[in-house]
């Protein structure tokens, strides 16, 4: 058995199933490639929608610099894992006036804002707290290239201000006296894999950041990426070569930094799943084996209640499998429909997928789960336990799991 498979064993055995398992090895690899191919241009901030598991984000707030939250509630778990409030920016396009109010009682380091009502509650808030709050503003460019998997921006969207709509709007939120407006926010596209996408989407930001920063007069402190960056969740999937984003978009990035505005701008690099989802491995045990007409079928322990993104109902227009293998190996030489404990036919893990034989006990691997996986599932549907997390670091395995209100 290979060291990855004895891992994933060992937590099965001492933790059970179902359950998440993240490997801080493969993430420390991932923040190294990232720095040493990016970093001259970019600091790192963590999306932690991704995954607000409290014991992974102990570890991560030693690692990361910045980390962007989209509630309140992810601000508190931020700073209960060890990130200064200074080091939070807060997004989304639905925050209410209390959570604004305690985020900038919390001395949050910028609001992100994402509509001109937000803005005027925003500084309504500050006004009644005696404060001048940090803001900056969300960017919907006009077009996002091909080949991201979620498109966020060039269409109707809930998310930042339409480019459109800037010459009416950034002039209202700039006159608001109780916010300073310290930089721009652009996250456009999601999942991508495409180098010459992920530069084509940069080169946007970048245009726009020039365009608006000109237009009135804003010298930023920060500019915020949204990265895109995808990771292959499929049989097929090509690995993104950050090597090659780098050579293609460095000397622009050069040349933008070069520039008198924004030489002493921070440029920020926004990223969830690419930092930590192919660190992560979702552990089902199969239940049983089922011949129905002619198809073999494998009931396991956790299915779309634990892991949604892997059932197809995360985003997904038709269902891919992820790649998946059996715990301890062995040739893939059989066909097998994988499904979920739950009471319902949209509950499948996998269809028509390749493995090895699979006996009633034996546990598969969901790869590339470290990102969207329990708080993005339905896991109090049918009311099954709620799967374990296990944090490995430096071979040892911790149980990390959160408090949910179902019997465990």
């Amino acid at each position: 058995m290979n060291r990855l498979d004895a891992c994933l064993a060992e937590a099965a055995e001492r933790f059970g199933t179902p359950s998440y398992v993240y490997l801080t090895d493969a993430i420390e690899t991932r923040i190294a490639e990232i720095e040493s191919t990016l970093g001259r241009w970019f600091s790192l901030s963590y999306a932690m929608k991704c995954n607000p598991n409290p014991g992974l984000l102990e570890w991560l707030a030693k690692r990361v610099e910045y980390v962007d939250v989209s509630s309140i509630g992810e601000f508190r778990l931020a700073r209960q894992a060890g990130w200064g409030p200074a080091q939070a920016s807060f997004t989304g396009p639905g925050k209410r006036d209390a959570e604004i109010a305690e985020a900038v009682d919390g001395d949050v380091g910028e609001l992100v804002v994402e509509s001109v009502h937000e803005a005027i509650s925003a500084n309504r808030v500050a006004g009644e707290a005696g404060k001048i709050q940090n803001i900056l503003i969300r960017i919907a460019p006009s077009s996002v290239p091909k080949g991201f998997g979620d498109h966020m921006a060039g269409r109707p969207s809930p998310f930042g201000i339409d480019i459109e709509d800037a010459a009416e709007q950034l002039p209202q939120i700039l006159a608001l006296p109780n916010l300073s407006v310290v930089g721009l926010h652009i996250y456009s596209g999601t999942q991508c894999l495409k180098p010459d996408a992920i530069c084509e989407n940069y080169r946007i930001f970048m245009s726009v950041f020039r365009e608006l920063c000109e237009a009135y007069d804003i010298t930023p402190q920060k500019l915020v990426f949204g990265s895109g960056l995808g990771i292959p969740y499929h049989a097929g999937d090509t690995p993104l070569d950050l090597t090659d984003v780098a050579s293609v978009i460095g000397p622009e990035l050069d040349h933008f930094r070069s520039e008198e505005r924004f030489a002493k701008t921070q440029l920020i690099l926004e990223l969830g799943r690419y930092l930590v989802g192919e660190a992560g491995y979702f552990l089902t045990s199969v239940v049983t084996i089922k011949d129905s007409r002619g198809t073999k079928i494998g009931i396991c322990d956790g299915g779309m209640n634990n892991h949604l993104p892997a059932s197809g109902h995360f985003g997904m227009v038709i269902h891919r499998n992820y790649q998946m293998h059996r715990v301890g190996g062995g040739e893939a030489d059989e066909k097998i429909n994988l499904v979920g404990p739950l009471c319902t036919s949209i509950d499948r893990l996998a269809s028509g997928v390749m493995l090895p034989h699979l006996s009633e006990g034996d546990i598969v691997a969901v790869h590339a789960s470290g990102a969207y996986g329990i708080t993005a599932s339905p896991i109090y549907f049918i009311s099954h336990p709620a799967p374990t997390e296990v944090l490995v670091e430096g071979g040892q395995l911790t149980d990390v799991s959160r408090k949910f209100e179902l019997a465990r």
